[in-house]
């Protein structure tokens, strides 16, 4: 196992929001990069556009994350790359439904897109790692909900702390083979999913978080750009979060209206 993985990625949901913003990232540290894209093909064709403006090679691919066949997405892009040296798992979905009127099928389909899907994109990722005999990097994109409840978010919550803790063992049993495993835990971010413009990321109030707004696409994409790198060789098993401070505030009721929690 030589360690020196080839910058070569494929990042899962990446035609908007965090994803897009990765590829972006990833591309100027030299990286080429596959993508894939569940509905939004125009936008994985712009990300596609800037990557390459970059100077480099981009691939998309159309993925069913929640199919049993979600990885095949993952191997098109590999085999278009010539090889893997990092996966992002970005792309999931979510509901906001009471636990009690939860329909079994939603539940299913939130579990199959955000654990399910990603536990079959990291294996093959895996596989073709360790065949190759370089290293690699498995980054899955989580939730602050992978460590905190949100009421209405029962599938979500326990599908994103599901992942958490497959990645932690993922990162035992890859670690003899120079692969890392970790979690990125975003808080709210400025992105169509939460209904916020990234543009006004930066501009909007919220007295609850300590740092005072949502958190931008591009300081998540930085995070998982220094954990895809090899100056992150010791980072594994692990949870990073990049919420402006937003789960310390738990105990102090992140969503008041005003920052009253400030006073002891």
């Amino acid at each position: 196992m030589s360690g020196h993985y080839p910058r070569l990625a494929v990042v899962t949901g990446a035609d908007s929001g965090m994803g897009k913003a990765t590829a972006h990232i990833l591309a100027d540290e030299g990286f080429d990069v596959g993508i894939t894209f569940h509905t939004d093909e125009s936008g994985a064709q712009e990300t596609k556009a800037e990557v390459e403006q970059r100077g480099q090679r981009c691939f998309v691919a159309r993925q069913e994350l929640a199919s049993p066949d979600a990885a095949a997405a993952v191997d098109e892009l590999i085999g278009q790359l010539g090889g893997i040296g990092v996966l992002v798992n970005n792309a999931g979905t979510g509901t906001s439904d009471a636990v009690v009127d939860m329909s079994y099928e939603s539940w299913r389909e939130v579990l199959a897109a955000d654990l399910d899907g990603p536990f079959l994109c990291a294996q093959r990722a895996a596989r073709i790692m360790i065949d190759a005999d370089s290293g690699g990097r498995i980054i899955n994109v989580t939730s602050v909900h992978e460590h905190v409840p949100r009421l209405g978010s029962g599938a979500y919550c326990a599908a994103k702390a599901g992942l958490g803790m497959f990645g932690k063992v993922l990162a035992l049993e890859l670690a003899p083979y120079g692969i890392t495993v970790v979690s990125v835990a975003p808080g709210e971010i400025a992105t169509p999913m939460t209904g916020a413009e990234e543009s006004r990321a930066y501009s909007q109030d919220r007295p609850g978080n300590p740092i005072g707004r949502p958190g931008h696409v591009n300081e998540v994409a930085s995070v998982i750009a220094f954990l895809a790198s090899p100056r992150s060789s010791y980072v594994t098993a692990t949870s990073w979060l990049v919420d402006g401070g937003l789960t310390a505030m738990a105990a102090h009721g992140h969503d008041k209206a005003d920052a009253s929690w400030r006073e002891l």
